[in-house]
C-alpha cells in the first residue's frame, strides 16, 4: 500500500496489521485486526506525526521515502509513548538524527524509560504551537485519555485532528476513510474500543470534550492512531463518544455466568425468560467460552448486569473471577447489578460477587439468589421471578 494523501501535502504513512489477534495483554480481541497509523506533513519543514509499532518500522520508512528522504525529517511529534505507536521511532531517529521530538512532560520520561535514546526533545504544553511554514501544529495535553502522556495535536489550517488514541478502532482495512468502509462494522469497532479501553476514563473524557468544544475548532478531519480515517462526518465519532462517556444506559441486561455442571447455566437461562417476559432486552453470555472483549462492548449501553457463578472451593470459578476484575476497572455508573448461582455444600461464589459489585460501586437491584445443587422445577420458577423482578427494576418499576 503506497502513501495516501488526507490533505495536500499530508499524508497517511502507516502500516495495516491483517493478522494482530489481541492488545493490551491479551485483555482485549482485536477480531478484525487494527493499523497504527502515522502522518507526514510536507512543508517548508517536514514533521512527523507519530511512528507505527517496531516490528513494521521498515515499512512506515519505505512509505516516508516515496515521499521525502526520511534525513529530512525535522520533527517528530511523539502524541502517546504506547509502543504500538512510538515503536518505530529508534530505527527513524537512526535516519535523522537531528530531528527533533516533541511531546509531553510525562513523554518525555517514557520515552526515554522505553528506548534510552539521546534525542533533542521539546517539551510542549497545551497551547503551544510549532510553525512549519504555511500551516502549524497545536498541542493539547490529553492526561489519562488513555496514558498519563497522552496529547492531541491539531492543525488549524487543515482543520485536521490528530488525536492519537481518541476516536480510534481496531479495523483493518484496504480503504482508509470513513466512507470507504461499512459503517455497521466501523461503528462496532468504534464502541468495541471505546468500552475496552476508554470505559473507565469517561468523567476525564467529557470534560475534554467539553474543553475542546470551548475552543470551538473547526474539524474537518480526524485522523486517529488506530483504524479508520474520519473525513465524510468527523463530527459523528465525536457525538458518540460524548454518549458513551455521559454513561446513560438503555433498559437492557447482560447475564455473564460460568458453570460448572449446569445447574448455574439452567439459573441463568431462566432468569432470561423472566427478563424476556419482562420485556427488558438482554445478552446472554457463559465468560468461560464468550470472548470478553464481546461481552464488555454489550455492557457499555446496558444498565443491568447480573453476574452468576457455580461455588468453587468457596469462590467463583476462575473465568467469571476474571472477568469481574476487569468489570471493576471500568467503574461503571448508572448500573443495577445481582448475583446468582449454585452450589454443593458452600454458597460463596454469590458472596464473592456481591462484594465485587459492591467494590466496582454498582447498585444492587435485589437480593442475591442461590440454589443448591441443581434447581428444580420450583427452583426454576425462582429464577425465572427473579428475572422478571430484575426486569421491572430495570423498566424504573
Amino acid at each position: 500500500m503506497k502513501p495516501i494523501e488526507l490533505k495536500k501535502g499530508i499524508y497517511w504513512v502507516g502500516v495495516v496489521d491483517w493478522n494482530v489477534r489481541s492488545f493490551h495483554g491479551h485483555t482485549y480481541t482485536t477480531k478484525r485486526g487494527t493499523t497504527y497509523n502515522a502522518y507526514l506533513i510536507v512543508d517548508e519543514k517536514i514533521c512527523l506525526v507519530d511512528t507505527v509499532f517496531g516490528p513494521f518500522a521498515g515499512e512506515m520508512i519505505a512509505r516516508i521515502r516515496e515521499i521525502v528522504d526520511p534525513a529530512r525529517i525535522d520533527y517528530i511529534i511523539a502524541n502517546h509513548v504506547e509502543t504500538d505507536h512510538s515503536g518505530a521511532l529508534p530505527a527513524l531517529m537512526r535516519l535523522c538524527p537531528q530531528a527533533i521530538v516533541l511531546g509531553t512532560e510525562k513523554c518525555k520520561e517514557g520515552l526515554y524509560k522505553h528506548y534510552f535514546g539521546d534525542w533533542t526533545f521539546q517539551v510542549v504544553k497545551t497551547g503551544d504551537t510549532l510553525s512549519l511554514g504555511k500551516r502549524s501544529l497545536t498541542f493539547m495535553e490529553a492526561p489519562m485519555i488513555h496514558w498519563p502522556d497522552s496529547m492531541f495535536t491539531y492543525c488549524p489550517q487543515e482543520e485536521l485532528l490528530l488525536p492519537n488514541d481518541a476516536f480510534g478502532q481496531h479495523l483493518a482495512s484496504s480503504e482508509r476513510f470513513d466512507d470507504e468502509v461499512d459503517q455497521c462494522a466501523l461503528m462496532d469497532e468504534a464502541k468495541t474500543y471505546y468500552a475496552n479501553i476508554l470505559w473507565p476514563l469517561s468523567t476525564l473524557i467529557l470534560r475534554k470534550l467539553e474543553e475542546v468544544r470551548k475552543l470551538d475548532l473547526a474539524i474537518s478531519m480526524i485522523a486517529p492512531s488506530h483504524g479508520i480515517i474520519w473525513r465524510k462526518d468527523p463530527l459523528k465519532i465525536v457525538h458518540a463518544y460524548a454518549a458513551w462517556a455521559k454513561q446513560e444506559p438503555a433498559d437492557k441486561v447482560v447475564i455473564a455466568y460460568e458453570t460448572m455442571w449446569g445447574a448455574t447455566e439452567r439459573m441463568a437461562r431462566a432468569i432470561s425468560e423472566g427478563l424476556r417476559d419482562a420485556g427488558v432486552e438482554f445478552a446472554l453470555y457463559n465468560v468461560a467460552e464468550t470472548d470478553r472483549t464481546q461481552v464488555i462492548t454489550e455492557m457499555l449501553d446496558a444498565k443491568g448486569f447480573l453476574f452468576g457463578s457455580s461455588t468453587h472451593d468457596n469462590d467463583m470459578l476462575p473465568a467469571i473471577a476474571g472477568f469481574l476484575e476487569l468489570v471493576k476497572g471500568f467503574k461503571p455508573k448508572k448500573r443495577l447489578a445481582g448475583a446468582f448461582g449454585s452450589y454443593g455444600w458452600a454458597g460463596g461464589a454469590v458472596k464473592e460477587i456481591e462484594a465485587v459489585v459492591k467494590e466496582a460501586g454498582i447498585e444492587p437491584a435485589l437480593p442475591s439468589l442461590g440454589i443448591r445443587f441443581m434447581p428444580d422445577e420450583k427452583e426454576l420458577k425462582a429464577c425465572y421471578q427473579f428475572g422478571v423482578d430484575f426486569g421491572m427494576k430495570i423498566k424504573g418499576g
